[in-house]
């Protein structure tokens, strides 16, 4: 059972990439950690790292396109660190394929983990922040993607643009309990999502393998790709008292490549 003045929170899709940065990051912010992810080879290792930091965590399997099993990762989480306090949406795929190409299963895939994932994260976040009658921070995965659309990624940026329109009507719904709704915007990170983007991307326009990501790097202001830390650090305000006071927010950290 954790102390009082433990944070707990819980990140899905934590068992690589942003997610990985991400728990590691709150770790060393002083959280306890709920690990969730559709792929759990990865997570003993991220919990092991969590745990050289000193601080408690707990695993579990979870498809987040399943309500159910996103609930009871809340309810694990709650059980076995005590509390939540924080819930982070991360879980996210993307798909490369022209607008022309889209079918009713890869709509319905992407739609179930990137759009639904989020809904059922900020309903079982909600419900037990309520229980707990502290209010608490919700915080979701959307992209630059879900400020510009992009071609061959539309169906991606629509789920993006919808994590936006969630994330301020949560917000509104909610900030009566004391309960905060923001979203982090990322742009052009160097994980095995934009490899596989970067892939798919050569394969549909013949362009060589690393032309794509090459050229959006290209644009960015700062002059590199992002990492996950870079991701983690904002994130890592979005979960502290500094943000109290921000809530339906969707930022864009991007290194300057998108402006609004």
């Amino acid at each position: 059972m954790s102390t009082p003045t433990t944070r707990i929170a819980l990140v899905t899709g934590a068992g690589q990439g942003i997610g990985r940065a991400i728990a590691l990051r709150l770790a060393r912010d002083g959280f306890d950690l709920a690990l969730a992810d559709i792929k759990p080879e990865g997570l003993e290792q991220v919990a092991a790292e969590v745990q050289a930091l000193g601080r408690k965590s707990q695993v579990q399997r979870c498809d987040v396109s399943d309500r159910s099993q996103v609930f009871d990762a809340v309810a694990q989480a709650r059980e076995h660190l005590g509390r939540l306090d924080v819930m982070i949406n991360n879980a996210g795929i993307a798909q490369v394929a022209p607008l022309l190409d889209a079918r009713p299963e890869d709509v319905q895939r992407i739609l179930g983990i990137n759009l639904q994932g989020v809904l059922w994260g900020i309903q079982a976040a909600a419900e037990a922040f309520k229980a707990q009658q502290g209010g608490g921070k919700i915080i979701n995965a959307c992209s630059i993607a879900g400020h510009e659309g992009y071609p061959l990624l539309g169906i991606y940026c629509a789920t993006k643009f919808a994590v936006r329109a969630l994330t301020q009507a949560a917000a509104k719904e909610l900030a009566h309990a004391g309960i905060t709704v923001n979203s982090y915007c990322p742009g052009v990170v160097g994980t095995d999502m934009w490899v596989e983007i970067d892939r798919r991307m050569a394969e549909v326009t013949g362009a060589r393998l690393g032309e794509s990501y090459d050229r959006f790097v290209g644009n960015i202001a700062l002059g590199r790709a992002e990492t996950p830390d870079d991701v983690a650090a904002f994130v890592s305000y979005l979960s502290s008292p500094d943000a109290n006071y921000m809530t339906g927010q969707s930022v864009m950290i991007d290194g300057g490549l998108v402006y609004r």
